[in-house]
């Protein structure tokens, strides 16, 4: 099993294992050796078939499983993958399709630890901790699909949701500025190379800026070893430092309002650090071609219009292993704890008081990410130390200038989310800063796993609404009772809320366990945890 506070943590189910992405502070806990909680998901069984046609990869594999379930479709459930196809893909190509189970809300993805895993090892010179893992000939599932691979087409996400799946005829020809390929969500060695041997002997049209965000130094070092980096920077390609990078706003924002294809995991509105950005997700092929092509293009045209047929390419036996970054722990555990002038001490947490009112200060749609709620970006990241600074871009994406209200406001406010909301990234200061600026409660259709624990964790009460009628009958600006609380949530699942601007009535619901009803009326976690 894994624990990691990156919400992409179960790509790393592509090795076998059970990993879990959740907020820093619970992963922080476990670390001090407190125990991590989670749901008992449902478990959905993917059968894969096949194998994939030309011009298509893993990426358009996950990009099918969006297309039909939407960013919402693996809520509450562990999608494990099984069936003959498995053996086509590589460790690599399965991390592709684990990663990005996180945009259709899943709690993990899980594959066989199998002998494209062992490979896997072996290539990095660990094949003795090879651990054959895998489920039971008779295993059953809650929820049971079929994926036959031979009839995957080219795909793509269009702005500003991962789930806005289509095939990519249905956009081919369309301007592009941007061909971006990298990112936690197609980091393996054929991610890369695949490309290089694309372009090879070709040069991309100066209209189009060609990046590429290398996964890591070894990345780098493998791709010059095998010729394949020169390949990228004769065709006119823009290599950049190892990272995230431009998949969360530090550097390569595209221009406003042009379209800027990504092999990233997520396209939500200003992610870029664009405010009006128009990203499409899609594979290394169809991003290579359309770079080529200065326009949004099926890959398989290259047939025809550049003479190419698809690159044959397969895993090396044995690749440069860089371990020149990775430090050993020291000896002795401790020392002081020194803070620069930008980290800051977190705000106070108080107590859930026996009633709370406020006003609706925001109201949102439905699969509002947390890149909405807090951005990330150049301008922000730099103050995750911060509260008090970062809080300065708390809803900046939805409302410029919204901190500026809530500060003029004061504790305590509420907000009002449609369906899944906070999906997307298990940034913790979507809750921290809010709490900062005063929030005390939210009011949700639904919410994403990961906001909705950090919710908690930060001693923000999460109530859902048992009716969506009563959503649409909120305004933004109305003003909100929770006359009983503190009782409510202590005595039961329902929470009587009262609309004093409208003299309506009605009940909200909350789904905490009596752990969490404890810890969010402590004030969070960290006090839950002193007391």
């Amino acid at each position: 099993t894994l624990l990691g506070s990156d919400s992409h943590t179960p790509a790393a189910g592509a090795m076998g294992m059970l990993a879990i992405g959740s907020g820093g502070l619970d992963i922080a806990m476990a670390m001090a050796g407190e125990p991590y909680h989670v749901a008992m998901p449902e478990v959905w069984g993917v059968e894969l078939t096949g194998e994939l046609p030309d011009w298509c990869s893993a990426k358009d594999v996950i990009l099918e499983m969006l297309r039909r379930h939407d960013v919402d479709g693996g809520v509450g459930r562990v999608i494990e993958y099984h069936g003959p196809g498995l053996e086509t893909l590589t460790a690599m190509d399965r991390h592709v399709i684990a990663n990005m189970g996180t945009e259709l809300g899943a709690t993990s993805t899980v594959f066989p630890a199998d002998d494209a895993v062992k490979r896997f090892l072996a290539q990095q010179g660990r094949e003795d901790e090879f651990r054959k893992l895998h489920a039971a000939d008779d295993a059953e599932y809650h929820v049971t699909e079929t994926i036959a691979l031979d009839e995957i087409e080219p795909l793509i996400a269009e702005p500003s949701s991962p789930g806005n799946v289509v095939p990519v005829t249905e956009v081919a020809g369309d301007d592009l500025y941007q061909a971006y390929i990298g990112s936690s969500a197609n980091p393996g060695l054929r991610d890369f190379a695949v490309p290089a041997m694309m372009v090879e002997g070709e040069r991309v049209p100066p209209a189009v800026s060609f990046d590429v965000n290398p996964t890591s130094r070894q990345m780098l070092q493998n791709l010059t070893e095998m010729g394949h980096l020169g390949d990228l920077y004769a065709s006119g390609a823009r290599v950049h430092q190892a990272g995230c990078n431009g998949c969360i706003g530090m550097g390569q924002a595209p221009a406003t309002g042009r379209n800027s294809l990504r092999t990233v995991p997520r396209n939500f509105p200003g992610r870029t650090g664009t405010r009006e950005d128009s990203v499409f997700l899609c594979s290394p092929e169809t991003a290579t071609a359309s770079a080529l092509s200065g326009e949004i293009t099926d890959p398989r045209t290259l047939e025809d219009t550049h003479d190419m047929t698809y690159p044959e390419w397969s895993e090396p036996e044995a690749v440069i292993v860089d371990e020149a970054a990775l430090s050993p722990p020291p000896d002795e555990p401790g020392g002081d704890l020194e803070k620069g002038p930008n980290v800051k001490s977190l705000p106070d947490f108080e107590r859930v008081p026996d009633s709370l009112a406020g006003p609706v200060l925001m109201k949102v749609g439905d699969d509002i990410s947390t890149d909405e709620i807090m951005p990330a970006g150049s301008d922000v990241l730099p103050y995750r130390s911060n509260i008090p600074k970062i809080s300065e871009w708390v809803f900046d994406q939805v409302e410029q200038g919204f901190h500026e209200r809530a500060e003029e406001q004061g504790a305590p406010w509420l907000v009002v989310g449609g369906s899944n909301y906070g999906q997307g990234s298990s940034r913790e200061h979507a809750a921290l800063a809010p709490y900062h600026l005063g929030m005390r409660a939210a009011l949700a259709v639904s919410y994403a796993r990961i906001h909705w624990q950090n919710l908690v964790n930060f001693g923000i009460v999460p109530l859902e609404f048992t009716d969506r009628d009563d959503y649409d009958a909120i305004e933004q600006g109305d003003d909100l009772e929770l006359p009983a609380v503190r009782e409510e949530l202590q005595n039961g699942s329902e929470v009587t809320v009262r609309n004093a601007t409208r003299d309506a009535t009605f009940t909200a619901e909350h789904t905490l366990s009596p752990r969490q009803v404890e810890v969010v009326l402590q004030g969070g976690m960290i006090e839950d945890y002193k007391y």
